[in-house]
């Protein structure tokens, strides 16, 4: 069975303006991405997610985990998270990440949508707790599903179908000016687990800088 079943130029920008967004298609064989996802499924430690909406507290059927080489606090949707430590399998697919794309990550959020009833709406990964422009590496496993981007001014759409074990990086102004989505559908009735490796900038303290 070949690597890739399409052959991909991960060097194209799939963004037309404000952004940077390369595709790299398969960087796992078919036995590999098995295997990692069901790693996944069974020992990340899941949680549903939680966000504060018009001041109330939502819990998402769509469940999530956060985990890093140090406990980093990550806030979104008005909540923090603290990073669990790096599983094995976790660092192999940050080195393997890290490998294919040139760029380096301490942290890693995961999510699990149990099918295609859940998905994530219109937003960007623009919180203060992340390197400013860092690249954010997003690996699919799974169900494959229907990434979308909007550019935040013009209204522009880019979408593309996310397969089982790609590599998508994004980087540069992207989340600046764009928003991205992962629409719900009917057609996907099986699990499908994102990882979305980051750099989490640590806070220098003024007392450290004396």
């Amino acid at each position: 069975m070949k690597l890739f079943d399409i052959e991909v130029d991960h060097k194209k920008n799939l963004l037309p303006r404000d952004g940077t967004v390369h595709y790299f298609g398969k960087i796992l064989n078919e036995e590999d991405a098995i295997h990692y996802l069901n790693v996944l499924l069974n020992k990340i430690k899941w949680k549903n997610d939680e966000a504060i909406i018009f001041g109330k507290k939502i819990i998402t059927k769509r469940k999530v985990a956060w985990y890093g080489e140090k406990p980093y606090q990550y806030t979104y949707s008005k909540t923090t998270k603290l990073a669990l430590p790096w599983t094995t399998e976790l660092l192999e697919l940050k080195s393997k990440v890290e490998q294919e794309s040139g760029e380096t990550f301490n942290s890693c959020l995961l999510n699990l949508y149990h099918d295609g009833s859940e998905g994530m709406a219109w937003h960007s990964d623009g919180e203060k707790d992340l390197k400013k422009n860092g690249a954010i590496a997003s690996v699919s496993f799974g169900s494959e599903r229907k990434f979308a981007f909007k550019h935040k001014e013009t209204k522009e759409k880019v979408e593309l179908v996310l397969e089982h074990g790609s590599l998508l990086i994004m980087k540069d102004a992207t989340q600046t000016h764009w928003l991205h989505r992962l629409p719900p559908t009917t057609k996907s009735k099986t699990p499908r687990v994102n990882l979305t490796f980051r750099t989490i900038v640590e806070k220098i303290s003024a007392l450290s800088m004396c």
